[in-house]
């Protein structure tokens, strides 16, 4: 059998799934941040529990599972640790100054926070997230357990 035909169907499909896993990835990092900034210090192990918690949830959307789930939920882990970190650095920033956060976030611009976040990362820190990543990945390139005996699938049951 020949390689499966690119439909527009596909593709939309594809790319809804990753702008999803994109915007799950932000929303990830952003509620990320509060046990950092409540700490005030660096959580990059939470990359971990974030990543299972992201591959779950890409795993639930893409059928089949599989490289374009591990692919979207890597990607989502990485956008998560990305943006906590790029607002941990506006936080920084906005308490130096004396700025509101947003002010500050404004006022610093994309670039320099992406600079500022960049500088504030050790080799530690990129090994947990890449840790998460992977971990996502995989968890959403497998497919799942089966279910227990009298458990059924909702997904697999036809609507009435």
């Amino acid at each position: 059998m020949g390689r499966p035909v690119l439909t527009a169907r596909g593709v939309a499909g594809s790319v809804l799934a990753l702008f999803s896993a994109a915007m799950l990835g932000l929303a990830a990092g952003a509620v990320w941040m509060l046990p950092t900034m409540q700490l005030q210090r660096p959580l990059a192990w939470l990359a971990v529990p974030v990543g299972w918690l992201l591959a779950l949830a890409v795993r639930a959307w893409v059928r089949p599972s599989g490289t374009l789930a591990a692919v979207a939920a890597a990607l989502a882990t990485v956008l998560a640790a990305a943006y906590v970190t790029a607002l941990t650095a506006a936080a920084r920033v906005a308490g130096l100054m004396g700025l509101g956060l947003l002010q500050a976030m404004r006022e610093a611009g994309v670039g320099m926070l992406l600079q500022l976040a960049r500088l504030s990362l050790s080799p530690v820190q990129l090994v947990w997230f890449a840790a998460g990543a992977l971990l996502a990945a995989w968890c959403a390139w497998r497919r799942p357990g089966r279910l227990p005996a009298g458990h059924t699938d909702v997904s697999q049951q036809p609507s009435k």
